[in-house]
């Protein structure tokens, strides 16, 4: 999951910053994130999931 949010950020050439701040936390939070150092709490996955317009499961790598 780590992975995906990192590239899903970097395809669309934004900083950690940036969705740090759309979702209310630390640039430092947020690299903790993309780095698997931090559990990302569900309400930033769906504010991340929204925003990237990709399904919760997509995120977490859960395969049907």
């Amino acid at each position: 999951m780590y992975k995906r949010i990192r590239d899903l950020r970097e395809d669309k050439d934004l900083t950690q910053n940036q969705i740090a701040n759309m979702l209310n936390v630390s640039q430092a939070t947020y690299s903790r994130y993309e780095n698997g150092q931090l559990d990302i709490p569900s309400q930033s996955l769906i504010k991340l999931a929204a925003f990237y317009k990709v399904s919760i499961d997509y995120l977490l790598e859960i395969r049907g």
